[in-house]
């Protein structure tokens, strides 16, 4: 069987991370095997949480995993606290990422034009790093930016991309993913969460695949806000498929429908954002 090493926290409540990325990537028979950088309460969108931070723990937790002989067909790495947990991942890197390792980075560092709490600098620095190390990276458009430009130009150009719509904006995406592919020396590159919308027409939500240089959008109706997890439902998904040999495009399918379909019930239950998605009433829609 397969395996991916998903260094990610795990959170009690708030369906994201670790908690999301079990289930996702057991379903689709790939073996996840978690490596926690935090354990926290609940997710850190709701008011308080109680946090365990792992940092310390997690070069001995990576020491046993070498003498048992673990050999990961995937590496996927989502939220980091800092720059010394981004410093461990690369370690974590060197020890166990082989040739042909798929390693899948979500460079989790902000959205809808703003960077989150816990940017600096340095943390940028440590993930421009990790995504060159990469064979795939899942930013959403505010990281994406984020990545080639740093924070402050992010701002400008983000509130540029906000006066454009329709086909133009589409292509201003795409050649910001071929610019990453190309900066980061990246295979594939996949922009999770664009709002697009027609003239007269619903809005919808886009994700772009970038793939040796060809661009695709896999769209769907955007229905409800903005939930937690949404994105390590996406990336776990990609991680596993990949693996298992799918395409790009097909795994970016099957994202989209799972999602689509969790958010539908989230919407219609009422789910708080903080909660993240229905999904475990989907699950059998990623099997293969």
């Amino acid at each position: 069987m397969k395996k991916i090493a998903v260094i990610n926290d795990l959170s009690g409540l708030g369906k994201c991370s670790l908690t999301a990325a079990i289930p996702v990537i057991s379903v689709m028979g790939v073996q996840a095997c978690p490596f926690p950088t935090a354990v926290l309460s609940n997710q850190t969108g709701y008011e308080t949480y109680f946090c365990e931070d792992f940092t310390d723990d997690m070069e001995p937790y990576m020491e046993q995993w070498k003498e048992r002989g673990f050999v990961p067909d995937g590496i996927y790495t989502g939220f980091l606290s800092d720059e010394k947990q981004a410093d461990k991942i690369l370690k974590f890197m060197d020890m166990f990422a082989a040739e042909d390792t798929l390693i899948l980075t979500d460079p989790v560092m902000g959205d809808d034009g703003e960077v989150y709490p816990i940017y600096t600098e340095a943390l940028r620095r440590r993930f421009c790093e990790l995504v060159k190390r990469s064979c795939v990276i899942t930013p959403n458009l505010t990281e994406a930016l984020v990545l080639l430009y740093g924070k402050e130009k992010m701002k400008t150009v983000w509130k540029e991309f906000q006066t454009i719509t329709g086909q133009e904006r589409l292509e201003r995406i795409e050649e910001t993913g071929r610019k990453l592919a190309e900066e980061f020396s990246l295979s594939a590159v996949v922009i999770t969460g664009v709002d697009q919308q027609e003239e007269g027409d619903t809005v919808k939500m886009g994700n772009l695949v970038l793939e040796n240089g060809k661009c695709s959008w896999v769209f769907a109706e955007k229905a409800g806000g903005s939930y937690s997890g949404t994105g390590d439902i996406f990336a776990s998904i990609l991680s596993a498929g990949l693996v298992k040999g799918y395409s790009m495009e097909a795994c970016a399918d099957m994202a989209v429908d799972f999602i689509s379909a969790s958010i539908r019930d989230a919407v219609k239950e009422g789910t708080d954002r903080n909660d993240g998605v229905c999904f475990e009433l989907h699950l059998g829609r990623l099997v293969r």
